[in-house]
């Protein structure tokens, strides 16, 4: 018997409204935080590197990139955040579906 793939899981949990509605309202957060990942490691810092630069603490920036606890960081944040890495923040809208 083949166990199930997170794809299984994410299809069948996703079939429940409430719990589509929230995946939903979350998903620009974790959005959020794998593009912050994603562009620590293009410029080749650390936690404590990115930390350093915006005047931080390491376990700040650790909790801003994991998926521990659901925050909505401030656009503050994520512009220092940007700033500290040599980037500015773009800001866009799309017209809801």
């Amino acid at each position: 018997m083949d166990r199930p793939t997170f794809e299984d899981f994410k299809k069948e949990a996703m079939a429940d409204p409430e719990f589509k509605k929230e995946y939903e309202t979350l998903a620009p957060v974790w959005e959020l935080r794998k593009k912050l990942i994603r562009l620590r490691l293009k410029e080749g810092k650390t936690q404590e590197e990115v930390a350093r630069l915006m005047g931080t603490q390491k376990s700040n920036i650790s909790r801003l990139e994991s998926g521990g606890k659901v925050t909505f960081p401030t656009l503050s944040t994520i512009s220092k955040y940007a700033n500290a890495l040599g980037y500015k923040v773009k800001l866009d809208f799309e017209p809801l579906r």
